[in-house]
């Protein structure tokens, strides 16, 4: 399990017709298929990115 202090996001959908700032979003997070999963710490900055691209990504 994670800490209380991280995030696990996981990409649900794909990024083929979306806008290159939100691919770039994205990436960032280090995420790069469908059900790609990554593990990062909570952070404001982190959970800006993730409200620009809730639309794409699933928040644990």
């Amino acid at each position: 399990m994670t800490n209380k202090n991280e995030l696990t996001v996981t990409l649900v959908k794909s990024l083929i017709g979306k806008r290159e700032a939100h691919r770039k979003i994205v990436a960032g997070l280090g995420l790069r298929g469908i059900n790609s999963i990554s593990v990062l710490p909570d952070s404001p900055s982190l959970r800006g990115m993730l409200n620009k691209v809730a639309y794409l990504v699933k928040v644990e």
